[in-house]
């Protein structure tokens, strides 16, 4: 037994008839918003599927952008506002235009549609803009997102606007385009968020500088900022010297983060990670024995980082900072922001290490301490310090010997360099040198030849000078 149809065969056609045959359209107004899909794209009019019955149409010149390029294809879906309505069409369009009635201003501002205005003159506070034949004002403010200083730019051009105020019957009306743009640039900014991931590599324009980093235009109404440290890889170049606003980078996205009660999402970018680690190729650039120039970056109590090449940075402990001084703290010597010349004593790429030599670079006194101080050379020094054990007396920068106190007291003149002061000059004679363990032996300049008294020399606070004076009166009289 054959299954009956559900329902009678006529009224299946009839429906499926109501469904195809061209008819009024659905119930659709001027200025009412509507979504629908492109089916088909044109010479001059795009076709959009909006659910009604009768074709939905819109000028493809409204779907162009600024280098007259097409913005959408066939199957994107478009958010418009009917326009007009016909027998056989409903138009569509992104703004209503035209001549209209102080009504269909009305509806307008009350369903927030937007409207074609024509820039006419600037006024005070703002322009005066033609909509739909009836006279409208826009304050300066509300011309542009970021208004410009000329006015005159905007004179002539026919915008999109929504009128934020319709009073006195459409006697005073006021419009604004900001108003638009922002709402563009939110949903332009939501669709450019929801794709965005870490590990992006995008283009971008900076914005502006600031000192601990560099804003950059990812999309309209989306920015991220390079951190100071992302920069580049040196630390020493400061943001103002490697970008400049305007210009366009390559960036790659580090984070994306929306912290509690934040209007804004916190884009992470960085401009170095997308060039090469100079430390991957350190050992082809760096030797141990280099001497190089470089930049202090930072003084601490162990000693001082210096950059000597772009994301290259040593280390010059305290130990390496000078062969004529003591140093205690680094500040004594370098400065952050000081030039200096170091001496590259290892390079470890696997540690991102570089030792560095302050001294070495000015050059070591005792390389030719031989030939300078020879033994039994009687020579000038200064006590630098006086010790249970003996004196320490510097002969030159950086080269200082001990006069041990079994010689000053087994000297003629033990007494008088017994109350010798540090800071005194005197005559001493090199006893013996060990130039690996840097170590000088002295003796006391006099002898028991009593021609060797006038070879001792006074000190600076004259300590031993009438002391002195006496010894050689004494031997003066009993030469007689």
């Amino acid at each position: 037994m054959m299954d009956q149809p559900s329902e009678p065969v006529e009224e299946n056609f009839a429906a499926m008839l109501e469904a195809f045959s061209p008819g009024k359209a659905a119930e659709v107004h001027i200025g009412d918003r509507v979504k629908g899909r492109i089916i088909s794209i044109g010479k001059d009019t795009v076709f959009v599927d909006t659910g009604m019955k009768i074709d939905a149409v819109v000028e493809r010149s409204e779907l162009l952008d600024a280098d007259q390029n097409l913005t959408v294809a066939e199957g994107d879906e478009l958010e418009l506002y009917v326009a007009a309505v016909g027998e056989g069409e409903i138009r569509l369009s992104r703004a209503i235009s035209g001549a209209g009635g102080a009504q269909a201003l009305r509806e307008a501002y009350q369903k927030k549609v937007p409207v074609e205005g024509k820039v006419k003159e600037p006024c005070k506070g703002g322009f005066h803009v033609e909509v739909m034949q009836h006279r409208a004002f826009c304050p300066a403010s509300q011309i542009d997102i970021a208004p410009g200083s000329d006015p005159s730019v905007h004179v002539g051009t026919t915008y999109q606007f929504l009128i934020t105020r319709f009073e006195d019957k459409g006697r005073n009306i006021v419009v604004s385009r900001r108003a638009l743009l922002s709402q563009e640039l939110e949903i332009a900014r939501k669709q450019f968020m929801e794709t965005l991931k870490p590990g992006d590599v995008l283009d971008g324009q900076v914005t502006r500088i600031m000192p601990f980093g560099a804003f950059v235009a990812l999309s309209p109404g989306v920015e991220g900022m390079v951190h100071v440290s992302e920069i580049g890889w040196s630390r020493t170049a400061a943001p103002e010297n490697m970008l400049q606003p305007g210009s366009r980078v390559r960036v790659k996205v580090l984070g994306i983060d929306t912290p509690p009660g934040a209007k804004q999402t916190r884009i992470g970018l960085s401009i170095k990670q997308l060039e090469e680690d100079p430390w991957l190729s350190v050992e082809d650039n760096v030797h141990a024995g280099d001497v190089v120039r470089g930049q202090v970056t930072r003084c601490m109590p162990f000693g001082a980082f210096v950059e000597i090449g772009p994301g290259l940075e040593g280390l010059v402990h305290i130990s390496e900072m000078s062969y004529t001084r003591r140093v205690v703290k680094p500040e004594d010597v370098v400065t952050p922001g000081e030039t200096v010349t170091v001496v590259v004593k290892a390079v470890e790429p696997e540690k991102r290490r570089i030792s560095l030599s302050l001294r070495d670079a000015e050059g070591d006194p005792w390389a030719e301490v031989l030939e300078r101080f020879p033994v039994g050379k009687r020579v000038e020094g200064v006590i630098e310090k006086k010790e249970k054990f003996g004196y320490f007396v510097r002969l030159a920068p950086g080269i200082t010997g001990l006069l041990p106190m079994g010689s000053i007291r087994r000297s003629s003149a033990a007494g008088a360099l017994e109350k010798a002061r540090e800071g005194d000059t005197l005559t001493v004679a090199v006893e013996e040198i060990s130039v690996p363990k840097r170590r000088i032996s002295l003796a006391p300049g006099s002898t028991d030849d009593e021609s060797e008294w006038q070879s001792f020399t006074p000190g600076t606070q004259g300590s031993l000078g009438a002391l002195a004076e006496k010894l050689q009166n004494a031997l003066a009289g009993r030469k007689k």
